[in-house]
């Protein structure tokens, strides 16, 4: 190993980027980037059944989004198999590995023995210490390490302490499959080897899988890197993580209207502290990060904290910026009025954020609050919308109208004048106007303020809407 400090993430292209495995990025990247070293993408692609195109596509513009940048090209593990072969080839030879010729009918002997005696299958090693003259000609086989038979493994854990495991129950696994193939056990060993990995960190429940890799660790004479096994997220009934909590992967919570830097600081903290912070930069987080901030046990999700740090990001982003993601999310969504409206009133919308965002919790919120800009017409009133013009508000209205047309500032002064002089003439509460006007020309629940609407809009654009609702 050298002495920069190489991480990796290493998901299997089967699917979505998990919001679980996105997480395990996220420290990987931290730790990395917070000791000066870099992070690799390896995709682990031996499956060939289930690993596609898509998930890899996924994967790699899941990491994009939330910005978490790796040093070099992926590194397809598929593309090593005759390396992890040739180790397997090693190990055989210096007797560190032997060719096993039990049949699928012994081994499943072996299993049902186990269970019926309630412990879990270890392969009898009946193959170990047997000549190879004994096997029957021609027969398959499986290559297997000759692992520890007495005495102890120790994970050295950076997050769980040193986790122990009893030789006698970590049996002597295949390395090699009867098609000649590696297994995920021997290949991650070699690839990590070969890539210079120095840390690796990932779930807890690779702890049984660290131990029987540092048999091939041993084996082979190699260092064994440092490791850190982190809990895995559960959802808010403490249950793993699971589809029936609704989101699983990266491109969930984009599609939700969740900003990067909402999801590297909320799932960032759900595993990892420092002291009492709850929002901080990825600048802080990369500072702060250390093996001592990790907790051992799980963390739940919280939607409704998510939703709130959320708005908080979105608050505080450039509304350029916003405009965009609304953009973007609107043909994600093939939401293709929202995507047309947005377009077609580019400037509105953008001079409408500062109101708009105070009150989205979501990008989808906001591209919705936006709709006002851009309804299709007949206006389609809201339910609460409708009850405020409906009676006395609507004949208030209607008289109100000439008044709005003589006004020479559409300016929020000569909005305010105007408005407030008809209140008095009236004998009405201000808001006894504004709130029937305003939902008069937006149709909706909820908006920005009256004045702000009515800027926005634009006295032409403000007055037909209100000629639209009064002629009903």
């Amino acid at each position: 190993m050298t002495d920069k400090v190489i991480t990796r993430f290493a998901p299997s292209p089967t699917g979505f980027l998990h919001i679980g495995n996105a997480r395990t990025a996220l420290f990987n990247w931290a730790l990395a980037k917070s000791m000066g070293g870099d992070m690799l993408l390896r995709i682990e692609d031996t499956d060939h059944e289930r690993s596609t195109d898509e998930a890899i596509a996924a994967i790699i513009s899941g990491m994009d989004w939330l910005g978490l940048d790796y040093a070099g090209e992926p590194v397809y593990q598929s593309k090593n198999i005759d390396r992890h072969t040739e180790v397997a080839m090693q190990l055989l030879a210096e007797g560190k590995a032997y060719k096993c010729y039990a049949t699928p009918e012994e081994l499943t002997t072996m299993r049902e023995k186990a269970k019926a005696e309630g412990r879990p299958m270890v392969y009898d090693r009946r193959w170990r210490d047997r000549p190879e003259s004994d096997a029957p000609a021609g027969a398959p086989f499986v290559v297997r390490i000759k692992a520890p038979t007495t005495g102890e493994i120790v994970v050295h854990d950076k997050v769980q302490g040193d986790v122990t495991f009893k030789a006698e129950n970590l049996d002597d696994f295949v390395i090699l499959r009867s098609d000649g193939t590696p297994t995920y056990l021997l290949a991650v060993v070699v690839d990590d080897h070969d890539m210079g990995v120095t840390h690796i960190m990932r779930g807890d429940d690779h702890l049984v899988n660290s131990a029987r890799q540092i048999t091939i660790f041993n084996a082979m004479g190699w260092e064994i890197p440092v490791m850190a096994h982190t809990p895995l997220i559960h959802g808010p009934d403490g249950a793993k993580l699971s589809k029936r909590h609704g989101a699983l992967g990266v491109e969930d919570y984009r599609r939700m209207g969740y900003l990067p830097e909402t999801i590297r600081n909320y799932f960032a903290r759900l595993g990892w502290a420092h002291g009492d912070d709850e929002i901080f930069s990825s600048a802080q987080f990369i500072e702060w990060f250390s093996f001592a901030g990790l907790n051992k046990g799980a963390s739940r999700i919280d939607f409704a904290k998510l939703e709130n740090m959320n708005a908080h990001y979105i608050k505080a982003c450039d509304d350029s910026r916003l405009y965009e993601l609304m953009l973007s999310l609107a043909e994600e969504l093939e939401d293709q009025t929202s995507l047309a409206g947005l377009k077609a009133n580019k400037e509105t919308v953008i001079a409408a954020l500062p109101a708009l965002k105070t009150r989205a919790k979501t990008i989808v919120e906001l591209v919705k609050s936006a709709e006002f800009i851009y309804p299709s017409r007949p206006l389609q009133f809201e339910d609460k919308a409708k009850a405020a013009i409906e009676g006395e508000s609507l004949e208030i209205l209607r008289e109100l109208q000439p008044a709005l047309e003589g006004i020479n500032d559409w300016s929020h002064d000569g909005i305010d004048q105007a408005l407030r002089a008809f209140a008095e003439q009236k004998e009405l509460k201000f808001g006894k106007v504004a709130q029937p006007l305003r939902a008069a020309v937006t149709a909706k629940n909820a908006s920005p303020g009256c004045f702000d609407v009515l800027l926005l809009l634009g006295k032409e654009e403000s007055l037909s809407r209100l000629s639209e609702t009064t002629a009903v």
